[in-house]
């Protein structure tokens, strides 16, 4: 089930964002994650956030946070990936905007395939000023 997140699923969305970026950004130090982890923590409990939950296990399995049409990330947990918890995820905000944006590391193959998969478009190449790593802008209508 996708619902709109509550306060009360802060912690684990924010350990779901942690470990799916350390995990899918082995190219950026796991230090850079770190440090950045509370003030994240701390933007998530106020952000537009969807998680999808296990009903049976009543367990939340990954999110999506947006801020307008941006998508700023959809993070999955680790041993829920390829299940197409991402997928539905992705549609179901497609059903609430006409249009999405999004950045994505280069480097992060299986993350760019996803989103091309998924009829987003190239629009550029810039670097992250934070990590100094290249993504694109991609672009969704």
């Amino acid at each position: 089930m996708i619902r709109k997140s509550e306060k009360s699923d802060t912690d684990k969305i924010a350990d779901i964002w942690l470990n799916t970026n350390i995990r899918a950004h082995d190219f950026i130090p796991a230090c850079y994650w770190k440090s950045n982890f509370t003030s994240v923590k701390e933007m998530l409990s106020t952000a537009e956030i969807y998680v999808y939950e296990d009903e049976t296990e009543n367990k939340i399995l990954g999110f999506i946070g947006l801020d307008g049409d941006y998508i700023a990330g959809i993070f999955i947990s680790h041993e829920s990936q390829s299940k197409g918890i991402g997928s539905s995820l992705l549609n179901f905000i497609k059903t609430m905007r006409e249009q999405l944006t999004l950045n994505v590391y280069k480097k992060n193959l299986q993350a760019v395939e996803f989103y091309l998969k998924a009829d987003f478009k190239i629009q550029q190449e810039n670097t992250d000023k934070n990590t100094g790593e290249k993504e694109y802008l991609m672009i969704w209508k």
